[in-house]
């Protein structure tokens, strides 16, 4: 069935979920998961997840008790050490909020913002040159695309490439890359009066191509996580 982990992808997973030796046995893990990627792959809702699966209660209830105890950021945090540091490339994308957690006076720690296509949360991410996630991070809307860009890049790498557009562009974004010993390959802004080194070769196909994996990627990861803080 599509969405199913594969083998090396389960032995990879298996050692970091909760281990739970005593009591009444748990219902297969690898099941559960596999039910609970079919959904937020899908974007089915959990009634409709197909009976293979399981009970949609078994794998609904895991999706948010593990959410709670910190086990799928343990997860992400682990895959995403494993990057390609060669090259980073960092940008943010918007996405609605759904009308069911629309109500801002009970979500205020959910990053939540009205900008021009209403209710709107921003991902800003950071990501290697295969769109893999290294760190991902939530703000409201409206906020500037370098609001968090200082967290993000705090653990740039020495000898690392950063690749970014125009919005990027800013005398403290290039200092602290250049203090990490990284180079930040960024298209200057129109109103810039000082030369930049910029690369059109090395930069701008292959940020889009990244880009467009990583906002597919971040915004599973927005509904498997919440609030505002930076997930390493």
């Amino acid at each position: 069935m599509r969405y199913e982990l594969a083998d090396y992808e389960w032995s990879v997973i298996k050692p970091m979920l909760p281990n739970k030796p005593r009591g009444v046995p748990r219902v297969n893990d690898r099941r559960v998961l596999n039910g609970i990627f079919w959904v937020l792959r899908s974007g089915a809702p959990w009634r409709d997840l197909p009976e293979a699966f399981g009970p949609y209660t078994t794998c609904y209830n895991r999706f948010v008790r593990w959410r709670r105890a910190g086990v799928w950021n343990g997860i992400i945090d682990a895959l995403a050490a494993a990057h390609d540091a060669a090259v980073q490339m960092i940008d943010t994308s918007i996405v609605r909020v759904h009308q069911h957690g629309a109500c801002i006076a009970r979500n205020q720690r959910q990053a939540m913002g009205r900008s021009r296509g209403g209710l709107t949360s921003k991902i800003h991410a950071l990501v290697d040159r295969n769109g893999l996630p290294v760190r991902l991070a939530l703000s409201p809307g409206e906020a500037h695309d370098n609001r968090l860009a200082g967290k993000l890049l705090s653990r740039l790498k020495s000898g690392s490439m950063l690749l970014a557009d125009r919005g990027y562009d800013a005398d403290w974004i290039r200092e602290l890359a250049m203090k990490k010993g990284a180079w930040a390959n960024i298209p200057p802004k129109s109103n810039r009066s000082d030369p930049i080194c910029f690369s059109r070769a090395r930069g701008p196909r292959l940020l889009r191509g990244a880009c467009h994996r990583a906002r597919v990627r971040a915004t599973r990861w927005l509904a498997m996580t919440a609030g505002p803080s930076i997930r390493r």
